[in-house]
């Protein structure tokens, strides 16, 4: 594919207001001192008390908007790219716009959801619209709110898992070096069933919640078979993203990843892929995983500390439930 001439102007991130510890969760949970930290890799997470979706979107949305330098009115489109909906019916984007001031405003707002790849694909969609011509200045914001919804008894998911949004204004590169060099994802569905929240759609619709199904309105994740199935997979994704524009993971200066769990960074990032631990961007210990959130969070952060500048090559990758997988390749 020939390089889409697009350019991040500006990122933002927003959490929640409370912070949890692992002190807390072991308390709560009764688990020994430590256990958190050593099993999930994660010392402090962010949960919601009265934010919303929108009201998270909408402070990471202003602080990238104030970085780029654009007001939020020069915005020609606004896509919510998260793995959890505030609501069915509008979608989230609807709400990010009418908090950020826009009720009135018109511009077009739809959302993308591929889980933890929501952010990914939002970028790859954007990034077409503007290399088109179509829209001029995008709004990619990811507001995720994970907690409401986790299963006390799934240690697992409910250690790691945190709230918070990240976003990022993209516009036309134009003289500068900034681009899109390519982007890949492929979905396994055959794997559907390591990832999944049953209830709350019309395949299990919420007129139909009782007691006994309360687990199934819940979100359930088999991490382990979700890690092995990465793992054989991998290697062969991310060959099949970079060979066709003659690019190796040598290359890379920097890796941000779908902050997914300390084991899949680890095992699957680091050794698996090759990647040395100065080239990789990990901001879960002090998030934890925040779905669709966790990639642009990761990528202000790096910014906003100076480790990823203007002229650098990043890889975004990550995978999602379904069982997918996602990667973009870009100079910053």
């Amino acid at each position: 594919m020939n390089p889409r001439r697009i350019r991040i102007l500006g990122t933002g991130l927003a959490v929640p207001e409370r912070t949890v510890t692992d002190q807390e969760i072991e308390r709560d949970l009764a688990l020994p001192v430590g256990w958190v930290r050593k099993t999930g890799g994660v010392e402090t997470r962010h949960w919601v008390t009265t934010e919303t979706a929108a009201h998270l979107g909408a402070r990471a949305a202003r602080m990238a908007l104030e970085r780029a330098e654009v007001a939020a009115t020069d915005l020609d489109l606004i896509i919510s790219a998260g793995g959890t909906e505030m609501q069915p019916i509008p979608c989230t984007a609807v709400f990010v716009q009418r908090e950020l001031g826009l009720g009135e405003s018109g511009i077009p707002a739809f959302d993308v959801d591929a889980t933890c790849l929501s952010f990914l694909m939002a970028l790859d969609i954007a990034s077409q619209f503007i290399d088109a011509g179509r829209y001029r200045r995008i709004l990619v914001v990811s507001p995720d709110i994970a907690s409401v919804g986790l299963n006390r008894n799934h240690k697992e998911s409910y250690t790691i898992l945190g709230d918070g949004a990240g976003a990022v204004v993209l516009g036309p590169s134009e003289e500068t070096s900034s681009a899109i060099l390519t982007a890949r994802f492929n979905t396994w569905s055959s794997q559907a069933e390591l990832c999944q929240i049953k209830g709350g759609g019309t395949r299990l619709y919420p007129t139909r919640y009782t007691p006994e199904t309360h687990d199934d309105f819940l979100f359930e994740m088999d991490g382990m078979g979700s890690f092995r199935f990465v793992s054989q997979v991998i290697e062969r994704f991310m060959d099949d993203l970079l060979r066709p524009v003659g690019r190796t993971i040598a290359d890379i200066d920097y890796l941000v990843p779908h902050q997914a769990s300390r084991l899949a960074l680890e095992l699957i990032v680091k050794k698996r892929l090759r990647i040395p631990s100065e080239k990789m961007i990990d901001v879960l210990a002090k998030y934890g995983n925040t779905i669709a959130a966790s990639i642009p969070m990761a990528l202000h952060e790096a910014i906003l500390d100076g480790r990823i500048r203007r002229g650098h090559t990043l890889l975004l990758t990550g995978s999602s439930a379904g069982l997918s997988l996602g990667g973009v390749l870009l100079v910053y």
